[in-house]
């Protein structure tokens, strides 16, 4: 049965995008600049839909890693070696910057932000008990 986690959408991400958008449109507002209106809303449209479909699955032994029409991945959960914490800013198909990095063959990783980390871990560790976890202590 296939198991669905969405991306925890974070405030990090979400605010400094928005300021960039707002600060940008408001003089193309009070200056009646329309083309560029149009361009910072095709962009605000973009940036919400990438945040809103990412996801990832976890369904007949594989980890599905969605993130809009530019990522879709698959893992093979036997491949994957360690799950960490971490918080690095690096691109990835996250919506967050609370990520877990999947570490998988021999030099892969991925850095996702499911929402429920303890679920998708449990999961994990359900189908594949000898992935090692490293946790950031609280």
């Amino acid at each position: 049965m296939a198991t669905m986690f969405k991306s925890k959408i974070g405030l990090e991400l979400v605010i400094p995008l928005g300021i960039i958008l707002i600060g940008t449109s408001i003089p193309m507002i009070l200056d009646g600049a329309w083309p560029g209106l149009i361009i910072v809303g095709l962009v605000a449209l973009f940036s919400a839909h990438m945040l809103l479909t990412t996801y990832y699955v976890v369904d007949n032994g594989m980890v599905n890693v969605r993130c809009g029409f530019f990522v879709n991945r698959n893992i093979e959960i036997g491949s994957i070696k360690s799950i960490k914490e971490t918080n690095n800013a690096f691109s990835s198909p996250a919506a967050s910057l609370d990520r877990l990095e999947i570490n998988y063959n021999k030099y892969d990783s991925v850095m996702i932000s499911p929402k429920d980390k303890a679920g998708f871990i449990a999961l994990l560790k359900s189908i594949k008990p000898d992935i090692e976890v490293k946790l950031k202590e609280k």
